[in-house]
């Protein structure tokens, strides 16, 4: 079986202890792979002095280069000819740089039973009716965005009676109605059937606040929940609490914080973190989470601060076995969290600057030097 395949198989998703071998045997045939069949990616661990025989257990797997996704934003790297691509996707561009990200058909196929896998055990897949309201883009020709893709996939949790946007797409960019959910959550809340939103903070936070300007508070049906994903990007300045933006929805959309989830992603690193009861993001069998020493990339161990390294074997299309965020995060042991889930889990405290990110490349010895072919 392919090794790849049957990690993702795995139908207990944070089940860490029994998904350690297949995790092993999958990331060093993926790291193969890539070695053999990408010139640049082979130079990169060259220049690294890694070998995927190194990865003998679970413990080596901080052995294979992390690469920064300021490294995507800035170069094309695909292991794969462009026939094999089945979807293409993009970052946000926050940053003024786009990862152009392609999934090859078995990344695909891994990705779904993932997600079938981590949204049964968050309860999220249902087989009633709902109307959904996207605090987001929509996904079209023109609009490739990770987030837009993903919002729209987040729509088959749950039989989608309606779907209404709040990003509407112009020919001089993009526009914000919140008007138009303003009446769309009204029409909700007279339904017979469920709501369920997918949001990114921000847009939930605006939204809210317009709704507390208007003084309209509604009650919308038993079974409906709110799903938040992505950070506050340029509104890190208005910012606020979780526990706040809970309390929020509760007060004015009805549904209580056990229903608020929270999603976890990146372009470059297509896992779904899905946070537990006590809002945690517990790492699941298909992935690993590090932090490592800002200066020296060392892993750290809990409780300590360092920038975030996320592996996972899923992608053949492109090298994005060891990818390293922008992000400051700390890993602790999941037996403490108290949701009775045991797998570590991870918290994003902030991001570095660019600066910090290159202390990070330099620290790695320079890994990247020479990669650009």
């Amino acid at each position: 079986m392919n090794l790849r395949k049957k990690l993702f198989k795995h139908k207990r998703p944070y089940d860490l202890a029994r998904s350690d071998d297949a995790f092993v045997n999958a990331a060093r045939e993926n790291a193969i792979f890539h070695i053999k069949n990408n010139e640049k990616y082979a130079k990169i661990c060259e220049i690294d002095g890694f070998s995927p025989d190194d990865i003998k257990s679970i413990d080596d797997i901080y052995r294979i280069p992390p690469i920064p996704t300021l490294y995507y934003k800035r170069n094309e790297i695909f292991t794969m000819p462009d026939s094999r691509f089945q979807v293409h996707t993009t970052s946000s561009g926050t940053s003024g740089k786009r990862s152009q990200i392609r999934f090859d058909f078995g990344a695909l196929l891994n990705d779904v039973r993932m997600v079938l896998h981590v949204a049964s055990h968050h309860k999220l897949l249902s087989p009633i009716p709902v109307n959904y309201i996207i605090l987001g883009y929509k996904a079209t020709k023109k609009n490739q965005m990770a987030t837009a893709k993903t919002a729209l996939l987040s729509t088959f949790y749950a039989p989608a009676l309606s779907r209404k946007y709040a990003i509407k797409e112009k020919e001089d960019g993009f526009e914000v109605d919140f008007d138009g959910i303003i009446r769309a959550l009204s029409r909700c809340a007279r339904s017979h059937f469920p709501t369920r939103f997918m949001a990114f903070p921000a847009y939930t936070l605006f939204m809210l606040k317009e709704m507390q300007k208007m003084g309209l508070k509604l009650k919308l049906r038993k079974g409906s929940k709110f799903l938040l994903g992505g950070g506050w990007k340029q509104f890190i300045s208005e910012s606020v609490d979780k526990q706040e933006l809970y309390d929020l929805i509760e007060e004015y959309l009805g549904i209580e914080e056990k229903d608020c989830v929270e999603l976890f992603g990146a372009v470059e690193h297509p896992v779904l973190y899905c946070d537990c009861k006590n809002h945690h993001f517990h790492v699941p069998v298909y992935s690993r989470v590090l932090a490592r020493d800002v200066k020296t990339l060392t892993p750290l161990g809990f409780g300590e601060v360092g920038i975030a390294n996320f592996i996972t074997p899923m992608m053949k299309s492109m090298p994005l076995i060891s990818i390293m965020t922008d992000d400051l995060c700390v890993i602790r042991d999941g037996k403490n969290c108290g949701c009775g889930v045991e797998s570590p889990y991870f918290e994003i405290l902030g991001r570095v600057g660019v600066a910090d990110i290159k202390t990070c490349a330099a620290g790695a010895g320079e890994i990247m030097k020479g990669a650009v072919l």
